[in-house]
């Protein structure tokens, strides 16, 4: 693909304000992403997922060199399949979901959970509201201890 053929961003006009179903359609992606991991649901997973997710932590290698680890979509439904967030959940997982901006057809949500603090960017598909990007790390007091 060249440069000339790349979609490319574009507005034709004011942007709307979002309306209370937008902000609920974001919030209800957003709780896909978080109780498919907590339940190991990835028809859930998948369905909150843009395929092009960059899902990315500053985290460290098992050296302790700081390290900046990206995860994809394909990734993400795998691991929630296996049930890997079923080991942070539990039966009262709190999830304290910001949306911080609906604009258009993206939005940012900042999210606070007993076991991760995340920044996620979403943009609204033909097929929904979608997570393309996540930045984040565990809560105080979580992740593993090598």
């Amino acid at each position: 693909m060249t440069s000339l053929e790349r979609p490319f961003a574009w507005t034709s006009g004011p942007t709307p304000r979002p309306t209370a179903e937008d902000i609920a359609a974001v919030r209800a992606t957003v709780l896909d992403y978080f109780e498919g991991w907590f339940d190991g649901d990835p028809v859930r997973m998948d369905r909150a997922l843009h395929p092009l997710l960059a899902k990315r932590s500053w985290a460290q290698d098992l050296a302790r060199t700081p390290a900046l680890a990206t995860t994809t979509a394909e990734q993400m439904v795998l691991f929630t399949s296996r049930g890997n967030g079923r080991t942070l959940g539990g039966d009262e997982q709190r999830l304290d979901i910001d949306v911080v901006e609906v604009s258009g057809t993206i939005a940012t949500v900042v999210v606070h959970s007993d076991a991760y603090v995340e920044y996620l960017h979403l943009v609204s598909t033909p097929d929904g509201w979608r997570i393309v990007n996540g930045l984040w790390r565990y809560a105080d007091g979580r992740g593993p201890i090598r």
